[in-house]
């Protein structure tokens, strides 16, 4: 198809999905405009049900909830007040929602006044709500809450479970046997069952469905066969007839002439000697394929270029007999041809290769028998688990989830709740359906389970399976397959999908389109989570410069890499200083490099859950001080905090302190005079003052509660003197809000507890960063949009996934069920076979998790509008002068290897000398050795003292202008609703000056009206008057935005810059407290200090009505000049800013 006729079909396909009798499956691929269109849908729904909750909405995560909620209601507002739009899209929405707010007149409804009628809920918030309302079915009674971080109780429910050994009973024998075949290592069987535990969800419904281990035993290997049928299904559909018939000619020639060669007899070649077709799709024939294998394909699955004796095929020179000598050239030649006209289809070869992996369809009687103790333990895990929530009052997601499912009972005898929801829910919308678990496939099934076809309701799911990248979250991509293929239970959903792409320029979406065609699976299968790749058309034009641009580096230098990251940064900052610029990487870890070059050259960014909390140096300070004042005898702790910044003893002082004496606790050793003096001068004086601080510190442990203990110290060591960055301190706060939740009596019980929570947390991002530049990882940057993206360690291979003691994999077959697919791993000193159990499920999910790379990538790259930057590390070697070039097969760079792979190695041969060199020094490079430089405190610095008290004394004589708070000024002859709107309007001008005006236009203003209408509301606006004050807000800030002396105003990059800058100081011997609206410094170092009025003025003589506003507000101006000349020795000049009148007044503040 051409673009035009995409672009018509696209429209189409839009169209049709709004038809609100029919149920969809939509495939929204990057930038297509999937929310719209989800929210035109919303609407086109809510037109036609008798009340708002009949339309249900679902998400996974609250922000996608919220942003729905938002575009909805600002949809209403539209329609309400605004004309009828002439963008198409823009159009269409608007008359939708017109119909709605017709509706909700007709129904009174009231949905503006009540947004929560509408129903838009993430999957997790349904499930709580499902359980709250079936409490006894649920097996929840009271509500439990929810914890983030259940690994503790899993970690308790595994020694609980492991501790049956010693009971005796029947169970014990279980627990033994299972710890034997893994070495008695008790720790490891912890961590197994743990993990278990944590996903229970997938294999929990598969062994508690038979108490007949024989039965369960025909189970799990049903399962094996069922994976092995399907797989020689696959490759026999594959194979056309007419290959197929030369093939067993071939084959039967080839195995006739190995059955007369005794050496070769136990060729897999030799189960074709009689075969008059190819082979069958039952475990038995897999033998037969396997000769198929050995005939066409290498040990390395490659196609075979070697024709010999070994395959059957006997060579021509070998015998005299001309016929012979015919036949066997004839008959290599008829497999060199079948072999070149097979290798055309890449599917085949992986179909032909992938049977060397076949699991067998039984287990082995050693493994069984762990299998068995295995069935028994875990739900006796289950339970245990089960106990710990109970006793915690706390329960996880997953529990969260199975509660709900069972709260709906099953399919042919559903609960009261389940008749209920079937009534009231009449229309179901799913976004982000790729995303979708295996469990909450269930739970949708059986939202849905009454449903049938032409009753009236409908199923709308919406996503793209190109973007499945959430598998570590048990995100199912085959579900997204099986539901376009099969439909939800009952419910047939007709695919749509959508092929324009609003985000991209023409040159990104062509490059994305060739690229990942190529980097896409040919053909789709679930079972291995294969997509095959759907080409989008662009919206927007080339904008001429290059879009997409690969940087090669190689021997892995990433140092250099970083420069590079540096340079496209500071080039994006130059081209378009407002627009938005994103460093997105695969792993935390490939960052290493370049953060600390982005903040050496200056740059400040967004780092997005980027840095982990506990790596910190002041974090990393604090636990060190935490865990040396909780337990005096940890030498190590006690080292820390005598290095750390308040202290700051050098290497040398710290060996005279500790290194003679290994006995003694670091404390009292500080107390001997001997060692004292032994110490440098220097580090007498540090030593001198920390030790009074701690001394004071000790005598109040467990006399005040933890956090105010510690933090204390803290204060008192001089620890947030010695940090220079304000984030920094925003960070130690945090530890501090962890570290109070385990107080115990004054005391810290569990100082492991509290470093792993530490760990599992993020450091905040810079405060004083705009986002203009963000990090995140990939996974992070999905949904989002930035101009310029650039795409650091593409070369660079993830963290390899630890050896899982079980392996197990929820297997979605081709016929709408799911098996579960379970094999312990191998015993100590034994030896895997290529085919076992285990050893194919490893590989099953290498193939997945190679897929999940490709659309890992693929989000990735469609986050650009602009402009696309790839760098990445491969290996150049020079071999007998020639360059040969190589990545890591596991690194995201080997996905784009087939197209940017020339140009690798046509920058490796232009580098050749360059490489050559390199490698020289490399070789010959001394080891690196490390500064010894600390960070710490100034010789002599003493902490500040406290500013005196203030006295508060009755004063005898009041100044002419009384000190009346700035609010009350404003709005002291203003109505409520006036004061609402002055609040809400200087609400959203800090905004602005935090984001930056230059991020701001009118229509962004615009997009807001639903978020002032719900503000105004909670304030107290009266619903008779809510329209005209939204209006009244959005013509402030409109006309502040349209006015250039109001964009002066608001300008951020003014030297000093402050919004809503809270003061406190002695003004005419009283304690008083500001808020100043704007304050900066312009380029000629005069500080202006100005305050927003939204006064409204009607009839003539403005200027007459200025001048009075400004004698009206000149003493509370001159007030806050009086009061900032203390902090700033500056030239201060003073302004009011009208914005609704567009009116400005400014003066010089000469002092007293």
């Amino acid at each position: 198809m051409n673009p035009s006729d995409i672009l018509q079909a696209d429209k189409l396909a839009r169209e049709i999905a709004l038809d609100s009798t029919q149920s969809f499956i939509v495939q929204a691929p990057a930038g297509s405009g999937k929310t719209g269109l989800l929210i035109q849908r919303f609407l086109t729904l809510l037109g036609s049900v008798e009340v708002p909750e009949e339309v249900l909405a679902i998400t996974f995560t609250r922000k996608a909830a919220g942003e729905m909620r938002e575009r909805v209601l600002s949809a209403l507002v539209k329609a309400r007040i605004d004309p009828e739009p002439e963008n198409e899209h823009e159009r269409r929405t608007w008359l939708l929602a017109k119909a709605v707010l017709q509706r909700d007149e007709k129904k009174d409804w009231h949905i503006q006044d009540n947004p929560l009628r509408l129903r838009m809920q993430t999957i997790d918030s349904l499930c709580s709500s499902l359980t709250r309302q079936m409490p006894v079915l649920s097996n929840f009674g009271a509500q439990p809450g929810v914890t983030e971080d259940p690994s503790a109780l899993y970690i308790e429910a595994a020694r609980g479970t492991l501790a049956l050994l010693e009971s005796g009973n029947s169970w014990s024998e279980s627990v033994r046997r299972l710890l034997a075949y893994l070495d008695n290592n008790l720790q490891t069987v912890e961590g197994l069952l743990a993990a278990m535990l944590a996903r229970r969800d997938q294999w929990l419904r598969h062994i508690a469905v038979h108490s007949d281990e024989r039965i369960q035993r025909e189970s799990l290997e049903t399962a094996l066969e069922t994976v092995v049928c399907e797989a020689l299904e696959r490759l026999q559909a594959a194979i056309s007839d007419e290959v197929g018939s030369e093939l067993v000619e071939i084959l039967r020639y080839a195995a006739g002439n190995l059955n007369e060669a005794e050496a070769s007899s136990s060729s897999e070649i030799l189960h074709s000697l009689d075969c008059i077709e190819l082979p069958g799709t039952t475990p038995d024939d897999l033998p037969a394929w396997r000769g198929v294998v050995q005939l066409v394909l290498t040990n390395e699955g490659g196609w075979r270029k070697r024709l010999d004796a070994s395959i059957g095929m006997l060579p021509p020179s070998k015998v005299t007999d001309k016929t012979e000598k015919a036949r066997r050239q004839l008959m290599k030649d008829r497999l060199d041809v079948l072999i070149a006209r097979m290798a055309e289809s890449e599917f085949l070869q992986d179909q032909l290769d992938g049977l060397r992996t076949l699991p067998p369809v039984k287990y082995e009687e050693s493994q069984w028998q762990v299998m068995e103790a295995l069935f028994e333990m875990l739900p006796l895990a289950v339970a245990q688990l089960r106990l710990a929530f109970l006793a915690q009052g706390q329960v996880d997601f997953t529990e969260v989830s199975q509660a709900a499912i069972r709260a709906l009972g099953e399919e042919d005898n559903p609960t009261d709740l389940a008749l209920a929801l079937d009534y009231r829910i009449r229309h179901l919308l799913v976004d982000e359906f790729q995303d979708t678990s295996l469990s909450q496939y269930a739970l949708l099934s059986k939202l849905t389970a009454g449903w049938e076809e032409g009753d009236g309701r409908t199923m709308f799911v919406v996503g793209d399976p190109m973007q499945s990248i959430y598998r570590f979250r048990e995100a199912e991509v085959g579900l997204y397959l099986r539901a376009r293929h099969e439909g939800i239970g009952t419910i047939y959903l007709k695919p749509v999908t959508l092929s324009v792409n609003f985000r991209s320029q023409q040159g990104i979406v062509e490059w994305v389109n060739s690229t990942f065609a190529a980097v896409f699976p040919q053909r789709e299968d679930i079972a291995s989570g294969a997509v095959s790749y759907s080409e989008s058309v662009a919206h927007k034009h080339d904008l001429g410069l290059p879009a997409v641009m690969m940087h090669p580096f190689f021997t892995k230098d990433h140092v250099r890499e970083a420069i590079k990251v540096v340079e496209l940064v500071k080039a994006a900052k130059i081209t378009d200083s407002v627009a938005k610029v994103a460093i997105l990487v695969r792993n935390r870890s490939h960052l290493v490099e370049i953060i600390p070059a982005l903040k050496e050259a200056g740059l400040r960014f967004r780092a997005i859950e980027i840095e982990q909390l506990g790596t910190l140096p002041i974090i990393q300070d604090l636990l060190s001080l935490t865990r040396a004042l909780s337990h005096p005898a940890d030498r190590l702790a006690w080292l820390a905090v005598l290095r750390a910044p308040w202290c700051g003893l050098t290497l040398a002082d710290l060996h005279v302190l500790a290194g003679d004496d290994h006995r003694s606790t670091l404390w009292d050793l500080m107390q001997q005079e001997a060692i004292f003096n032994r110490m440098s001068q220097n580090g007498q004086h540090r030593l001198s003052r920390v030790r009074s601080v701690l001394f004071d510190a000790i005598s109040q442990r467990q006399r005040l509660p933890l956090r105010r203990w510690i933090e204390g110290v803290w204060l008192a060591l001089g620890g947030p003197a010695a940090v220079n960055d304000e984030t920094a301190l925003e960070d130690a706060n945090v530890f501090f809000d962890v570290l109070e939740k385990f107080n115990t009596g004054g005391n810290l019980a569990d100082f492991s507890g509290l470093a792993d929570r530490v760990a599992k947390l993020f450091a905040l991002p810079d405060v004083q960063a705009d986002d203009t530049v963000q990090i995140m990882t990939i996974h992070k940057s999905k949904g989002l949009e930035f101009e310029t993206v650039i795409l650091p360690g593409l070369g660079r291979t993830p963290r390899t996934s630890e050896s899982q003691l079980l392996i197990w994999a929820e297997h979605p077959t081709e016929h709408g069920q799911s098996d579960l697919l379970l094999a312990p791993i191998k015993a100590a000193g034994s030896n895997d076979s290529n085919t076992s159990v285990y050893t194919y499920l490893q590989l099953l999910n290498k193939r997945r998790g190679k897929n999940e790379d490709g659309r890992l990538l693929y989000v990735a790259c469609t986050r650009a509008k602009h402009h696309l930057h790839l760098l990445g590390s491969a290996t150049a070697k020079l071999k007998k002068g020639e360059v040969e070039v190589s990545v890591s097969s596991h690194s995201l760079l080997n996905q784009l290897w087939p197209v940017v792979g020339p140009l690798y190695t046509s920058a490796a041969s232009d580098q050749a000398a360059k490489l050559a060199e390199e490698a020289e020094n490399e070789a010959g490079q001394p080891p690196m050795v490390f500064s010894s430089t600390i960070q710490r405190l100034k010789a002599g610095w003493v902490l500040t003292p406290p500013p005196l008290a203030v006295q508060w004394v009755e004063s005898e004589q009041r100044d002419e202008e009384p000190l009346i708070d700035q609010d009350e000024v404003e709005f002291e002859w203003a109505s409520e609703t006036a004061k609402f709107i002055g609040i809400v309007v200087h609400k959203w001008l800090q905004i602005i000056v935090q984001e930056g005006a230059q991020a701001w236009d009118l229509a962004r203003v615009e997009n807001l009206r639903a978020s002032f209408t719900n503000t105004l509301l909670n304030l107290g606006v009266p619903r008779n008057e809510l329209h005209v004050a939204v209006d009244k807000t959005v013509h402030a800030l409109s006309l502040t935005l349209d006015d250039q002396r109001g964009r002066w105003v608001l300008d951020s990059r003014h030297h000093e810059s402050q919004a809503e800058y809270a003061l406190t100081g002695i003004y005419r011997d009283e304690l008083v407290n500001i808020i100043i609206d704007r304050s900066f410094v312009d380029d000629q170092g005069v500080r202006w200090i100005i305050d927003y009025k939204t006064s409204a003025h009607e009839g003539g003589n403005l200027e007459g009505f200025l001048d009075n506003e400004q004698l009206r507000y000149r003493g509370q101006l001159e007030r806050y000049a009086a009061l900032m000349s203390h902090l700033d020795d500056r030239p201060i000049r003073l302004g009011l800013y009208f914005p609704v009148l567009g009116g400005w007044r400014e003066w010089e503040y000469k002092g007293n």
